[in-house]
């Protein structure tokens, strides 16, 4: 078994942060611009702006890029939905993803919020294409199993190097979640994203990278999660999508 047996089984359902669906709780944001800008400017106008274009051609497809502007006053944009979230919690996550942005950001010209369900990003600077390495955080799961932290950590990393594999690999979502089966009671769901901007190529690289930080922040957790702004990956007990 690699759940410790102290843990009452119901607490095994319980994720490590909100889910968009329950609560619309940022799991985290990053306000990464040196440079802000000023109130009723041209370039606040043209963020207005953008957000209402991500908005709106967002859902359908869970993702989008777009820019607004000219010269000093030119903004880029990206938002992105979890592969398995239906078009309407995708609509509402990247409206509560731009509110939070104006209040937690105020004047930044570069930020970054993450939800569950989406991420949203803009910059002054263009980084469409770019693997962005400069915004990234961790999660995990207070508690540890029982036993077999080696084993279990070589499990997750097996089951996320096959994701990781699957999501990079002419997958037009640059999204897939799968399962390893651990022992005869215990199932290890995992995930991985890519922001559709990245090749399959930096989609795979990005992954990697991420893989590569969990023993840092996760090692034999009962969960854990690392999450950038152009890839993330997860692994959880119980099943991660469809809620």
């Amino acid at each position: 078994m690699f759940i410790s047996k102290s843990i009452p089984l119901c607490l095994l359902v319980l994720c490590l942060y909100h889910h968009s669906a329950i609560g619309a709780s940022p799991l985290s944001h990053s306000c990464f611009s040196p440079e802000n800008y000023t109130a009723n400017s041209p370039y606040g106008a043209n963020l207005n702006l953008l957000f209402n274009l991500l908005y709106t051609k967002v859902p359908p497809t869970g993702f989008a890029l777009d820019s607004t502007g000219h010269g000093q006053n030119l903004v880029h944009g990206m938002a992105l939905c979890r592969g398995d979230v239906s078009e309407k919690n995708c609509n509402t996550c990247v409206a509560d993803a731009g509110k939070e942005l104006r209040q937690r950001c105020a004047y930044s010209k570069g930020a970054v919020i993450w939800y569950d369900h989406c991420l949203l990003k803009y910059s002054d600077v263009s980084f469409f294409g770019q693997i962005d390495y400069a915004t990234r955080f961790s999660m995990s799961n207070v508690r540890e199993v029982d036993q077999n932290g080696t084993l279990f950590n070589e499990k997750v990393k097996e089951l996320l190097s096959e994701l990781s594999n699957e999501a990079s690999d002419a997958n037009p979502k640059l999204y897939a979640t799968g399962e390893l089966q651990l022992d005869t009671v215990t199932t290890l769901y995992g995930i991985a994203q890519c922001t559709r901007d990245l090749s399959g190529v930096n989609c795979k690289k990005c992954l990697d990278g991420a893989i590569s930080e969990l023993p840092n922040c996760c090692g034999a957790k009962l969960g854990g999660r690392v999450v950038g702004g152009s890839c993330n990956v997860g692994f959880e007990l119980y099943p991660i999508v469809g809620t």
